[in-house]
């Protein structure tokens, strides 16, 4: 009988080990750099519009969500070109943090972008191209406003279907923000002119506060509190020295009785 040779299992050869950056090259890696900032031309109107507007996004959704004011938003990890940098911008799900720049691939994309129309635009690309930066974003709801369209000043598109489609001017509800289950409103601002602002009501009435109104109602509710507190005082105050005059007089009632008893009794 033959002998039976051990059976034996092929393997594969063992992959090199990688000694990266170990080689020579033909030119240096070129890292992808993500700018914080870009210096761009602002006018004072446009950026009073926009801190009033993030600063009343931030005060009703900093325990809920992360808001942005003119900071890149970049959506492709392999170039810097690829970015924008809204207005004001919001995204659900966590509460408010600080940061540089918004990178989507890290942080998701915003659910909400607010563009406000300035006189600096004019150099800015056609707005067809800065909503088609939107739309690559995955933002998914977009607001433009414009302080001097008196006609259409508030715009907005939504995403549907890999697009995004301008809500049309005969939409009743062309003003609601669906994000945030609020809605766009203009009120006229003595310093500013037309201000966007959000609102509780479809008819505005109901405003979210600027971080001004908030406080001028908290000092005018603490002076309410003061004044009802000190009539309150005041009233108890009344109710004591009545209290004291009426106690002096059944005393005196007490001993005229007495001493009326008193000469009424034979000795």
């Amino acid at each position: 009988m033959s002998a039976v040779e051990p059976e034996t299992t092929a393997r594969p050869p063992a992959a090199p080990h990688r000694r990266v950056g170990a080689h020579v090259y033909r030119r240096p890696p070129e890292p992808v750099v993500f700018p914080e900032a870009e210096e761009v031309p602002e006018t004072n109107r446009h950026l009073e519009l926009r801190t009033a507007l993030y600063l009343i996004l931030k005060r009703e959704l900093a325990h809920a969500a992360t808001l942005g004011s003119d900071q890149f938003v970049y959506w492709d990890p392999t170039t810097s070109r690829k970015r924008l940098a809204p207005d004001a911008f919001v995204r659900l799900g966590a509460p408010h943090r600080t940061f540089r720049t918004w990178k989507t691939w890290l942080h998701g994309a915003p659910d909400l972008g607010v563009e406000i129309v300035s006189e600096s635009d004019e150099g800015e690309p056609e707005w067809e191209e800065k909503l088609e930066r939107y739309r690559a974003a995955g933002i998914r709801e977009v607001v433009r406003f414009d302080p001097d369209d008196r006609a259409r000043p508030i715009r907005i598109w939504d995403a549907l279907d890999g697009d995004l489609v301008e809500r049309s001017p005969d939409d009743p509800d062309l003003c609601a923000c669906e994000t945030l289950g609020l809605w766009w409103t203009v009120v006229e601002d003595p310093s500013v002119g037309p201000m966007l602002r959000l609102a509780r009501d479809r008819e505005g009435r109901e405003l979210l506060p600027t971080p001004d109104e908030a406080a001028a109602k908290e000092r005018e509710a603490a002076a309410k509190e003061r004044e009802a507190a000190a009539k309150a005082r005041e009233a108890e105050a009344e109710a004591r020295e009545a209290n004291r005059k009426l106690q002096a007089e059944l005393d005196a009632l007490r001993a005229e009785l007495a001493q009326a008893t008193g000469k009424q009794t034979p000795r």
